[in-house]
């Protein structure tokens, strides 16, 4: 793991004596719906690493809101809500969508008043056939194979509590946008939105996805680690479509082709896509966000960075 000048490190034990006041309200039955294929989450993780981040997350939207009351008081309107945005980055396999739905969880657990919401960026890839029109098929999850001009209208028609606002859907059962199906945004007052692409910063842009954010997490680990997460996942998907086939999968195609073949085609995707990537786009993001989980074998989170200032 490279130095962090503007970073404070602590180990897991010592993170985990930041938490404050945590109340046993996540079990085991939810840690299991939360919970990603071939992601691991356990009930310490909850105690020891998410509890303080719960806990630093009320500080940043305790001072958020009163800066926004302030500032409309300086401005002479009214105060209105303004969305508290929480933005998840890091590789493909590496865990953000577990991270995403259990500080969820735990948020609505801790702010049942409040309407918490979580998405992710996928909806705003170009479909495959707009990637095929373009020739970038091949660079699927690459910054250029997202939407970013919808992408940024949605943060700011979401922050300016626009009402209900819409975004497309995407299904990695079907590896595309799922056609004619939105889903919508409908005033939260904190949006969790996690994506490889949230803290990129495209080229010939005056301003980014991260601009939007009230607070930023980058869950990281060695590269190594997560190519082994990514050919398990892999795995996982192919066989539930064995155990249950359906033609209209994605992954059903990989069922009709020896295993062998099938996982080196895997190895291979991850080497000339995802860790190009990662080691190209995704990772030299990381100094933008404020915290840093980093994980270790099993998934295991044994370091958490805070940005100092």
């Amino acid at each position: 793991m490279q130095d962090f000048i503007n970073y404070n490190e602590y180990s897991r034990q010592e993170w985990s004596q930041f938490h404050g006041e945590y109340f046993n309200e996540i079990n085991d039955n939810d840690l299991e719906k939360i919970k990603s294929v071939d992601d691991h989450v356990s009930l310490d993780d909850v105690r020891e690493i998410y509890a303080p981040m719960r806990h630093l997350l009320h500080l940043y939207l305790h001072n958020y809101q009163h800066l926004s009351r302030a500032k409309a008081d300086f401005l002479g309107v009214k105060p209105h809500k303004i969305p508290f945005i929480i933005g998840i980055s890091g590789s493909v396999a590496v865990g953000k969508s577990t991270t995403a739905r259990l500080l969820k969880v735990m948020l609505q657990r801790a702010y049942p008043q409040y309407n918490i919401e979580q998405i992710t960026t996928d909806g705003f890839l170009y479909s495959n056939a707009e990637l095929k029109k373009r020739g970038i098929l091949g660079d699927k999850g690459f910054p250029w194979s997202y939407d970013n001009e919808r992408l940024l209208l949605f943060l700011e028609q979401v922050k300016d509590n626009q009402g209900p606002v819409q975004y497309p859907s995407y299904s990695h059962e079907i590896y595309d946008i799922v056609p004619h199906q939105i889903n919508i945004v409908n005033n939260p007052d904190i949006l969790i939105i996690e994506g490889i692409n949230v803290l990129q910063l495209p080229d010939k842009q005056n301003i980014y996805v991260s601009d939007y954010f009230d607070f930023s997490i980058y869950v990281d680990a060695n590269p190594r680690l997560i190519e082994q997460w990514y050919i398990h996942r892999f795995e996982g998907f192919l066989q539930a479509e064995l155990d249950h086939p359906d033609p209209s999968n994605y992954y059903y195609q990989f069922t009709q082709q020896p295993r062998s073949e099938v996982l080196q085609y895997a190895h291979q995707v991850w080497h000339d896509v995802n860790y190009k990537n990662l080691i190209e786009y995704i990772a030299p993001t990381i100094n933008r966000a404020d915290l840093i989980l980093h994980k270790t074998y099993g998934h295991v989170i044994d370091k958490v960075l805070l940005k100092k200032y």
